[in-house]
């Protein structure tokens, strides 16, 4: 035999002898830990290992750092234990759920080997004792009722109108596709479909298949999108009624969730579940309606509600702009010239983005007509009326406080509806199909005070729609240039309107430097100044407006520090890219061409990482 043969025998040999000892020893020493520890059980406190043996549920006992001390033959028969398991972590057993949550909570749930078991703890000194009951059959049954609980969707065509021709063979078409993919997509799911009216269906899933249509971002939507004619897109507005313990709830909270998701533009799904609301889609632009008849019942409305009030507020959004100030000017000469009630807008000068317009108003109409909060709030009474324009969330009103003390409240909005609205409204005028408060007030004063329209009234509305339509480029219907002819014919003039937007030098040469740091980002200008600056949201406003005119720019975002200090972010699009779900992902709003976003807690550089994420989620969806 060679004789590096003969050594590597003897290696083997060796190495064969100390594994036989290493498994025996190992062997000895688990035993001798299981000992010990189960010795160990007679520690702890309360603890009566032969009445816990003869318990027909599973229990565990755990030491003073939660490892496993002891456990009944009950337990170790229903996990299935083929060895020991004293001295190691509980974890394994306790499917990630905490031995302090499980011994302060009345009850936990845990799975374990594909049972499901509800678990509870006593803590004892010196450890603890967990009892297992197995309630895998309840819990399934449990979920089979959650899941097959009914849950209704109420559907509309949003654009019906558009479908409507002289040949009807071609509208019946149309709307017969439409219905045809909603069937469809009803009978995928074995749901229940019915047509209500010609426009609107309803459709009752189960709850098992809302989860479906949740992770699949409702699809129906852009099949739908898909039936065109004319150039036009057929969309569909659809509200989900989640988590309801009858049909007859979960119908009413799907119509609410419906009104929801029209308020916010159409073309979208609204899924609300205990009162908290999940959105989906919106990627098509806002229709516009153009029957009057809801404008002039509204008007009729509104007019007797100022009758029968002693007095007027006229109150818009924080940091008001032209729009909002050029509704509350509009409505200030119908009050005070066709109504002759006492009057007032409450605004804030020094922080408003419409300065030049209130200083131009008071020096044609006096002093008087722009008020603070202190000034109207003593004169308050239950007779007073509010009107609230160009905002419905209590959060975002110039004061707060005079909203909550007035008891007759009107709201005139045409930005995307948010949750937390004002409901307590006796008139919330809502149309996001128009391209700003100032067209829709418009609107209301030819029907309650056409002959007192003057050109004061009308320039300061006619700024209000320069502003919100980019000088008539976006958002802009048949109806936005009827009022705009409106105001013309009450006098309104361009060039004076338009001088109010005239910058200083000083401003010009903020918004040159903001512009020209500016970054392309798949189609998104962004750009970031990370240094208070004076008159800052007025500047980044017309930035962003201004980088908007870049080609191949689909949407522009200043992030800016006010002097204050607070970072914000100012977004602006053409209605390609919807700018308000971007910002309500950071916890902003606004409407799909115009919208922001505040932070308190960030720095510029780290409020636009958060937006680039927002925007590359966009992207991937």
């Amino acid at each position: 035999m060679p004789l590096e043969i003969y050594y590597a025998a003897i290696a083997l040999g060796i190495g064969l002898i100390l594994l036989a000892a290493a498994l025996f020893f190992g062997l000895r020493s688990r035993k001798h830990i299981a000992k010990a520890v189960k010795h160990a059980l007679k520690r702890i406190a309360g603890v009566d290992e032969q009445y816990l043996d003869m318990m027909k549920l599973p229990v565990m006992v755990l030491g003073e750092n939660y490892e496993v001390a002891w456990y009944n033959d009950v337990l170790k028969q229903a996990f299935g234990l083929e060895q020991d398991f004293y001295g190691q972590a509980s974890d394994k057993f306790l499917c990630g759920q905490s031995v302090v949550k499980i011994i302060t909570s009345a009850g936990t749930n845990v799975k374990y080997k594909g049972r499901q078991y509800t678990v509870y703890g006593n803590a004892v000194k010196g450890g603890a004792v967990l009892y297992f009951i197995d309630d895998t059959e309840y819990k399934k049954a449990e979920e089979e009722y959650r899941f097959s609980l009914p849950t209704v969707a109420m559907i509309v065509l949003d654009n019906r109108e558009d479908f409507i021709s002289d040949n009807e063979d071609e509208s019946l078409q149309i709307f017969g596709m439409v219905e045809a993919a909603l069937q469809s997509w009803a009978a995928e799911y074995h749901a229940l479909y019915k047509r209500i009216t010609g426009s609107r269906y309803m459709v009752v899933f189960q709850e098992r298949d809302v989860y479906n249509l949740v992770d699949t971002k409702f699809k129906i939507l852009d099949k739908i999108r898909e039936i065109k004619f004319n150039g036009r897109a057929a969309t569909i507005s659809v509200g989900v009624g989640r988590g309801c313990p009858d049909i007859a709830e979960s119908e009413q909270n799907a119509r609410r969730a419906l009104d929801m998701a029209l308020g916010r533009g159409g073309d979208q799904v609204a899924v609300v579940e205990n009162e908290k609301y999940v959105f989906f889609g919106g990627v098509e632009r806002a229709v516009e309606k153009r029957s009057r008849v809801k404008t002039r019942v509204i008007a009729e409305t509104l007019q007797k509600a100022i009758e029968q009030s002693d007095r007027v507020i006229l109150m818009g959004h924080k940091f008001s702009d032209f729009d909002c100030l050029g509704a509350c000017i509009g409505l200030y000469g119908a009050v005070n010239k066709t109504f002759h009630k006492p009057c007032g807008i409450i605004a804030d000068p020094e922080r408003s983005l419409a300065r030049p317009l209130i200083e131009k108003y008071s020096l044609e109409c006096g002093k008087g007509v722009f008020v603070n909060e202190s000034a109207v709030f003593p004169e308050i009474t239950p007779r007073t009326l509010l009107i609230i324009v160009d905002t419905h969330s209590p959060g975002f009103l110039e004061s707060e406080n005079v909203y909550k003390k007035c008891k007759n409240i009107v709201v005139i909005d045409h930005h995307r509806k948010v949750v937390n609205y004002i409901k307590n409204a006796l008139v919330f005028y809502h149309e996001p199909y128009c391209s700003s408060a100032s067209e829709m007030v418009t609107e209301l004063l030819s029907y309650i005070a056409d002959k007192t329209v003057e050109k004061p009234e009308a320039d300061a509305l006619l700024c209000g729609i320069m502003l919100d339509t980019k000088n008539f480029v976006i958002k802009t219907g048949v109806r936005t240039f009827e009022a705009a002819t409106y105001l013309k014919q009450k006098g309104a003039d361009t060039v004076d309107a338009k001088a109010l937007f005239a910058d200083d030098m000083e401003t010009y040469k903020q918004k040159f430097r903001l512009a020209s740091v500016a970054e392309n980002y798949n189609g998104c200008a962004i750009t970031v100044c990370e240094t208070p600056m004076k008159n800052a949201r007025v500047i980044a406003a017309q930035t962003a407006d201004s980088l908007l005119s870049l080609a191949g720019i689909n949407a522009s975002f200043v992030v800016f520090v006010t002097e204050d200090k607070m970072v914000n972010i100012s977004a602006r699009s053409y209605g390609k890219m919807n700018v308000q779900v971007l910002m309500e992902a950071l916890g902003g709003g606004g409407h799909q061409s115009m919208a922001a976003a505040q932070f308190t807690d960030l720095n510029p550089m780290q409020a636009k990482e958060k937006l680039l994420e927002v925007i590359a989620g966009s992207l991937v969806k």
